[in-house]
């Protein structure tokens, strides 16, 4: 097995423990279903002709079709693409989606490709996958450097493949062809409903409790302004640049209009009146993580908190935006400081969460308000959060192996529903587990 998903099947075992499934459903879950690799000609604006490496994991789909983004990445590979749809596959069955779990990628750096030659290479990842996807296949979404014009191009390609109008074949697409509202702050409101809500079960007040975000890209600038904005302290964020540290909280939503217009955090405070209203100290993604806070919010990418560095985590808190941050190595370090963590197929599935209603709006063709789209986003959220935190104590353990106990629960039920062993030579039912 690849060492990323290696790693995350580790919690899978951990959880197992915990659950009554049969041996059928745990074979099933830690073999990827159906795994493809493509390879993408695309024609560049010079001339010349690139060959792009791509990929699309669907892990499971016992509970419906696949459902995972694509990211556009230069460390976009087979093994991270199959951790992914993993985690998709647990977090789906966590907030009780009908959906399996899948995620793809291509891997470059976006940011050297021109508008015309990223729409080129979108269109080809289509033509590519075309077979392997479909509103009841395989729904695809947006995730690291990828958004809503991508998903657009990804969709209309689909369109003009299939001849026909298929808006359910992607999640995150524009509005005006059928995306919904909400979409886009989708995993930081979702993020945000997990925190507020937790906090204030350790009596957590607001005003007093300092938070970092490493990543303020689309999913950590969205929470860190939220939670700015219910009184909050946000002492610190970062990008892939660097970040800034104040004591006295940052101005997170002038600091984000700011990054929105300067596309760099660091260099931020200098350039404008913002010097002149706090001082602040530069630091690296790494020193951020290390901060005497509250509240740590990894929002980047995996494998941010290792066996290296978790030992200088110093905040009482961790709520993981980011898939994977912290290693299962990591995990028992900070589980022995006691630090609680709060695991990201609990708190990232915001995302999911509203591209699930996204889809429904699309095959139903009714849409709904944002006030409706964030009113039925937080039911979910919080209702799942309070099952994760009572399953954790009624086991005795973290909250990262709850949530897996809670997601291994629903999928163990639907794979021992299609039959099991003791079915077939006893004629013993399976028991669905009720909680």
């Amino acid at each position: 097995m690849s060492t990323l998903l290696a790693d995350a099947s580790i919690r899978l075992e951990k959880a197992l423990k915990y659950v009554s499934i049969s041996e059928d459903a745990i074979a099933r879950l830690k073999h990827p279903k159906t795994s493809l690799s493509v390879s993408i000609p695309v024609r560049m604006d010079d001339g010349s002709l690139r060959i792009f490496q791509g990929y699309r994991v669907r892990y499971d789909d016992t509970r419906g079709p696949g459902k995972g983004g694509v990211r556009y990445h230069p460390n976009v590979n087979i093994d991270e693409v199959q951790s992914l749809a993993f985690w998709m596959t647990f977090k789906c069955a966590l907030l009780d989606l009908p959906f399996g779990g899948a995620k793809g990628g291509i891997t470059l750096n976006p940011k050297e490709l021109s508008k015309q030659e990223l729409e080129r290479l979108s269109r080809g990842y289509i033509d590519a996958i075309a077979d392997f996807i479909g509103p009841d296949v395989d729904i695809l979404a947006p995730d690291v450097y990828t958004n809503d014009m991508i998903m657009g191009w990804m969709m209309d390609q689909y369109n003009i493949i299939q001849r026909k109008i298929c808006p359910a074949v992607v999640t995150g697409k524009p509005l005006t062809m059928g995306g919904s509202k909400g979409r886009d702050t989708a995993t930081g409101t979702g993020a945000f409903y997990v925190i507020h809500s937790m906090l204030s079960k350790f009596a957590q007040k607001p005003e007093n409790t300092t938070i970092a975000v490493q990543g303020f890209g689309n999913a950590g600038s969205v929470v860190a302004e939220l939670l700015f904005k219910a009184g909050y302290k946000v002492v610190a964020v970062s990008d892939s640049m660097g970040g800034i540290y104040t004591e006295k909280g940052l101005d997170i939503p002038s600091l984000k209009r700011h990054k929105e217009e300067n596309k760099d955090i660091k260099t931020l405070y200098c350039q404008d009146s913002l010097c002149d209203m706090v001082e602040y100290q530069s630091l690296s993604n790494a020193e951020l993580l290390n901060l005497n806070v509250d509240v740590l919010i990894p929002a980047a990418l995996e494998n941010q908190i290792t066996s290296i560095n978790a030992a200088n985590i110093q905040a009482k808190y961790i709520f993981e935006v980011a898939n994977g941050p912290i290693t299962s190595e990591a995990d028992a370090i900070l589980e022995q400081k006691g630090i609680y963590v709060f695991p990201d197929i609990l708190v990232n599935a915001g995302g999911v969460t509203v591209s699930y209603f996204e889809w429904v709006q699309n095959r139903s063709g009714l849409y709904w308000r944002l006030t409706e789209v964030n009113e039925r986003l937080k039911e979910r959220m919080v209702t799942e959060a309070e099952k994760v935190w009572i399953i954790a104590r009624e086991f005795d353990t973290s909250l990262r192996t709850a949530a897996y106990i809670h997601a291994i629960e629903r999928l163990g039920e639907a794979l021992d529903a299609k039959g099991t062993r003791d079915y077939y030579l006893n004629g013993i039912t399976p028991k669905l587990i009720k909680r």
